[in-house]
């Protein structure tokens, strides 16, 4: 994995050059072949994949949190997932969507 060094983003590897994924920063580097040999490439994974972002995703019948305050409607309860979206070592991230108004976020512990 290679991080930018303007803003410090993970960077993707395009044709012959290593590509910040920042759109505002927008930094370019050209990729050295011999650390590219160490590297496995993987398909790109979505945000899709890993959060349920449908509007019709299917939050009712988890469980509820009620220590949660919705930012949109003020609500103090909300349905709850829990994925983990990092490395194992590293906490799961809880993925909320409120009973009142149906808004979605994230929590991290």
């Amino acid at each position: 994995m290679q991080f930018c060094e303007e803003c410090g983003t993970m960077m993707v590897s395009r044709d012959d050059a290593m590509v910040c994924r920042n759109e505002d920063c927008g930094a370019r580097t050209d990729r050295d072949a011999e650390l590219a040999a160490r590297f496995e490439s993987t398909e790109e994974q979505t945000d899709a994949e890993v959060i349920e972002t449908e509007e019709g995703a299917n939050f009712e019948g988890k469980p509820t949190a009620t220590d949660v305050h919705c930012d949109r409607c003020g609500h103090e309860e909300a349905w709850y997932t829990i994925k983990q979206t990092a490395s194992a070592d590293e906490p799961p991230t809880r993925f909320f969507k409120c009973k009142e108004c149906g808004r979605r976020w994230r929590g991290y512990n």
